[in-house]
């Protein structure tokens, strides 16, 4: 779930930031999907730090 939410997190930031730097949409996908993948990843590792700690 975590990373799930990373995901759309780490998209919509990267999105926003990338209409703050006047991209056009190609540049925002691309922002949102770096920015998307890169916060599932994070996601992912406190994911799995959570679980080892319970």
């Amino acid at each position: 779930m975590i990373v799930i939410a990373g995901l759309v997190i780490g998209a919509i930031w990267g999105a926003t930031l990338a209409r703050r730097r006047k991209g056009n949409r190609l540049d925002m996908a691309q922002y949102a999907a770096g920015y998307g993948i890169a916060f599932a990843i994070a996601g992912l590792f406190l994911t799995i730090f959570v679980e080892r700690l319970l």
